[in-house]
């Protein structure tokens, strides 16, 4: 695949993934907010579940254009595995994500 003249697939979705992020962003903000005037635990948990909700959102929306253009492409120009690996290994990550106290 010539990289110089490919368009990433979720570039469909710009607009709309930019405008998550923003939110996203907001909502960052508010739960670091709420730790600095100590909020009651379950509240910052309630946030950071509506946040992470947010996060998949995106996550799942650029999977999808990923899939439906970026692999297509591959596969049909016969280079398709590599990129199956790639997103297997990704949603693999995705899903099997756990929380650290190393975790800054």
């Amino acid at each position: 695949m010539n990289e110089s003249h490919f368009r990433h697939a979720y570039t469909a979705d710009k607009r709309a993934l930019v405008t998550r992020l923003r939110r996203i962003e907001g909502q960052a903000r508010g739960i670091g907010r709420l730790v600095e005037e100590e909020a009651y635990c379950l509240d910052v948990l309630q946030q950071v579940e509506a946040l992470t909700a947010a996060a998949d959102q995106v996550a799942l929306l650029i999977v999808e254009d990923h899939i439906a253009g970026c692999l297509t492409h591959a596969i049909e120009v016969g280079d398709g595995q590599p990129y199956v690996d790639e997103v297997m290994a990704v949603v693999r990550r995705l899903m099997g994500r756990r929380a650290s106290r190393r975790t800054p």
